[in-house]
């Protein structure tokens, strides 16, 4: 109990960060990711296989060089900071970036595999009993993919809580600022204080499983799961 007492004051701060930088990721990627998944899915348009190869690159790159282009996007001589003057280069903010951009593919493609694998029939009866398209996406398309959907922002999330590499790179490991969890871990383990990284170890374990319970918690209390599915049966044969 002693050297948790102790450690406290020293990861704190950081699970502090990490939480709040979860936090914003998640909302980013639910607005950013749901709304690509959705336009993936529904839009045929030329250069659609480029575009969706491109936001699946952050999966198959070592997240050293997905921090190395963001650090190119964000540094000095890139239009966010030559032209309008913002810098988010080792801020909380960047973290948050990071996060989000290595997350995004799992949120995007499972979103799009989901809605996809929406029975079009159903849409269109949906349509034929007067729904708008937005209402069609909200009340038949989105319900009915919810699944695939949420599964795909749990595992996003818990990949930006744990992210490390790209953060390393353009937010720096500053303590009480940009150090995360994951960075004071690396900290922790560098300067040979292993109490301290088993704790936040142990600490980083609880809230990934915290979180992937959560989603297949939901998972299973929908009413898809309990055998109400209203999926077209050949589509569940693929």
């Amino acid at each position: 109990m002693s050297s948790l007492r102790d450690s406290l004051p020293l990861i704190w701060p950081a699970l502090i960060l990490s939480v709040k930088i979860t936090i914003v990721t998640s909302g980013c990627l639910l607005v950013i990711g749901l709304g690509l998944g959705i336009f993936l899915a529904k839009k045929q348009f030329p250069g659609k296989i480029l575009i969706s190869t491109v936001l699946s690159l952050p999966l198959a790159l070592p997240p050293v060089i997905v921090g190395y282009f963001l650090l190119l996007g964000l540094g000095r001589s890139s239009p966010l900071q030559s032209w309008l003057g913002i810098d988010l280069l080792f801020t909380w903010q960047a973290a948050a970036i990071a996060a989000t951009v290595v997350a995004l593919p799992l949120m995007v493609e499972s979103t799009r595999a989901a809605i996809e694998n929406v029975d079009p029939e159903l849409e269109m009866a949906a349509r034929t009993l007067g729904s708008t398209e937005i209402g069609l996406l909200w009340q038949v398309t989105i319900p009915l993919a919810y699944r695939g959907i949420l599964a795909g922002f749990g595992l996003s999330v818990a990949r930006g809580l744990g992210e490390f590499g790209a953060t390393l790179m353009i937010a720096g490991n500053i303590p009480g600022r940009t150090q995360t969890m994951p960075l004071a871990i690396y900290h922790a383990v560098q300067t040979q204080q292993y109490t301290l990284a088993n704790i936040m170890v142990l600490i980083m374990t609880i809230l990934a499983f915290l979180v992937l319970w959560w989603v297949r918690f939901l998972e299973s209390h929908h009413p898809q799961s309990r055998g109400k599915t209203t999926s077209h049966p050949k589509r569940e044969h693929r």
